[in-house]
């Protein structure tokens, strides 16, 4: 007789925010807001997000290993033998942001995670000797990137390439046209898509293929966490469940991407700084701006993947989940702080909101327009306005 397989679950996973400050005050990533802490990014997946799987990922900073084990201590959290620390019931996989460079190229950002907090600890010895400021987020380090990757796996961790199309520090925005003369393909868990791409964009690019898509919010505020997510299924929340899923075994997997349409995002289109204009969506490979005829264009996300595709036509691979275009509640017309508080109180996190609640549930404590709208969030069919230059696209409401 084989062995029963295990009973799996669905968990929700947003697996890139920052922290802000330590709880002492210190900056960790300058931009972040000062009340994106440890803890209070637990408080706030597992309270108001719904959020089982998080990951932290400037946990390499001496400060905030400092919370870190003071949230231990507390008996507020505790280490899983499966890897990762429980809040709750929301798990915390240790992270880290770290920034390559290779001769004769552009900015990347990766993200590196380990399933324990001494092996996170050690990797900060590692790092000390190579970074100028450790206690800071998303710091280059100066190593070659193929001997990063070695160092993180012979640790027992994994590495992830960061929002792998964005203008900006990121492996095919900013650094390469292909993903293998900047890595080992082989020493690579997962790749992040990161804002205005999607998964059928993805498909453009064959060497993708092989690799587990990951959405995720790069949050830098508080209510930016879930802003784009993951639906795992899992036995439970922890390193050892992701790292199969990342994997596909023992049907643990990726279900679901939840991610802002690409019209959405800041750097779907090409961006002109000259005359400040989103480059109509017909012109996929312009030099100069149509309009003002500038060359300071912010080479847009989609064009850039039309510039480095080897793929005329889009090709997603059987494993790869659906990919579903969920817009946040915070861009929702009409619906602010004082109505999403409404709907918290009555429905708990906004995973429930999102996902499990009846536009019926919804028109009792909002109005029906509003419920209306919510209910077209989840499907894909709001109008939107597409964003770019570091701007976001809007929602047209009709």
């Amino acid at each position: 007789m084989s062995p029963k397989e295990p009973d799996l679950s669905s968990y929700y996973a947003d697996l890139h925010i920052h922290i802000g400050r330590t709880e002492q005050g210190a900056p960790v990533k300058i931009s972040g807001s000062r009340n994106l802490t440890f803890e209070n990014i637990a408080k706030e997946a597992q309270g108001h997000k719904g959020i089982g799987l998080v990951g932290i990922i400037d946990c390499h900073s001496p400060g905030v290993q400092e919370d870190i084990v003071a949230s231990l201590e507390k008996g507020e959290m505790k280490e899983l033998e499966d890897g990762g620390i429980s809040y709750k019931g929301t798990t915390i996989l240790l992270g880290s942001e770290l920034e390559i460079r290779e001769p004769g190229m552009g900015p990347a950002h990766i993200l590196v995670y380990f399933p324990y907090f001494e092996m996170m600890k050690s990797f900060t010895g590692w790092l000390e000797q190579r970074m100028k400021n450790v206690s800071l987020s998303s710091q280059r380090v100066y190593a070659p990137a193929r001997d990063l990757q070695a160092e993180v796996y012979d640790r027992g961790g994994m590495v992830i390439p960061a929002h792998i199309f964005t203008p900006h520090r990121s492996i095919y925005g900013s650094c390469a046209p292909r993903l293998d003369q900047v890595l080992n393909p082989e020493l690579i868990s997962a790749v992040e898509l990161g804002l205005s791409a999607d998964s059928e964009m993805a498909g453009l690019i064959s060497e993708l293929d092989r690799y587990t898509i990951l959405t995720n919010s790069d949050a830098h505020s508080l209510g930016k966490i879930g802003r784009e997510y993951n639906e795992l299924i899992l036995q439970r929340p922890s390193y050892r469940e992701f790292e199969k899923a990342l994997k596909r075994e023992s049907g643990r997997r990726v279900a679901g991407n939840f991610g802002l349409n690409p019209r959405l995002g800041k750097y779907h289109r090409t961006y002109c700084g000259g005359c400040n204009f989103i480059i109509n969506e017909t012109e996929h490979s312009v030099e100069r701006c149509p309009y003002c005829g500038s060359t300071k264009l912010v080479r847009g996300v989609l064009d850039r993947i039309h510039s480095i595709g080897d793929r005329k036509e889009t090709m997603i691979p059987s494993h790869r989940p659906p990919y579903h275009y969920q817009v946040p509640l915070e861009f929702i017309p009409g619906l602010g702080p004082a109505k999403l508080n409404l709907l918290l109180e009555a429905f708990g996190t906004e995973m429930n909101i999102l996902h499990r609640v009846s536009q019926l549930e919804l028109a009792e404590v909002v109005d029906e327009e509003l419920a209306a709208l919510i209910c077209e969030a989840r499907s894909g069919r709001l109008s939107l306005s597409p964003g770019g230059g570091g701007t976001y696209g809007k929602v047209i409401k009709s």
